[in-house]
């Protein structure tokens, strides 16, 4: 089952809350703030249009979606680190490069394709939200990649669901539409590998509630947060504020099964 995550307004305000706490990323999250506020103006130009809903064919859709994807540009043109700004700035230019990204990245999403990514969430996530599914896209059914769009998984969380249990279950978040779907408590999230001897799992007191899970048969990982540790954490947020340990991942050989939107 999938389940919609939480409303822009709630991460918005954690990318702030969390750039206050730590000048190592406090650049990184005020951006990041800024982009979500984008993505929230992009949410709310699809919800105003009425008689409109998303139909699940981007081809179809192209038109409204290159209307608002300039609210995202110009967030970016305004605020981002100066590579994807000049980025921006030639995007505005050139709308039809933008048909071509986000028709691309729809077709085949990668992790480097920020600006298709970062447009493309908000019309997922209403695509998601208003019963719609994408039909013009084949992924792979497979249960570590999400059963809505097909998307890797950004982040995983644990998260306690019934009275009864007390480690908290295990979801994935998609990197795609950020919808989350409920997954295997030990298991890697690339590969399905579940041999407790190739799962690794890396903590450090600076990130009390945040963990690294890698996996030493496809040496891939991903980012785990504990809600059961920290209630009013928002994955998709607080990975992004814990980049350090993205560094000692990749200093240990470890490639992240996708990169967030601030390229960690």
């Amino acid at each position: 089952m999938t389940l919609l995550p939480e409303p822009w307004d709630s991460r918005i305000q954690r990318a702030k809350e969390l750039a206050q706490e730590s000048d190592a990323t406090k650049e990184i999250l005020t951006f990041y703030a800024k982009l979500l506020q984008s993505q929230k103006e992009v949410d709310e130009f699809f919800r105003s249009r009425r008689g409109w809903l998303p139909s699940g064919s981007l081809a179809e859709d192209l038109p409204i979606v290159r209307e608002c994807s300039s609210i995202v540009l110009h967030t970016v043109e305004g605020n981002g680190p100066s590579p994807l700004a000049d980025e921006a700035c030639g995007l505005l230019s050139a709308p039809g490069t933008v048909d071509e990204l986000v028709l691309a990245y729809w077709q085949s999403p990668s992790d480097t394709q920020f600006f298709a990514k970062a447009i493309l969430q908000p019309y997922m996530r209403w695509l998601a939200e208003s019963g719609g599914h994408p039909f013009d896209r084949a992924f792979e059914s497979i249960e570590w990649r999400c059963p809505f769009c097909g998307g890797f998984p950004q982040v995983s969380f644990l998260k306690i669901k019934e009275a009864t249990s007390e480690s908290g279950n295990r979801d994935l978040v998609c990197a795609t539409c950020t919808v989350n779907w409920s997954f295997r408590r030990v298991a890697c999230a690339y590969c399905g590998e579940e041999r407790p001897t190739k799962l690794g799992y890396f903590h450090t007191p600076e990130y009390d509630h945040i963990r690294i899970e890698a996996c030493d048969t496809c040496k891939h990982y991903i980012k785990g947060v504990d809600l059961t540790r920290l209630g009013f954490a928002i994955p998709l947020v607080d990975e992004v504020a814990a980049a350090a340990l993205d560094v000692w991942c990749q200093e240990h050989g470890y490639t992240k099964i996708e990169l967030n939107l601030a390229g960690m």
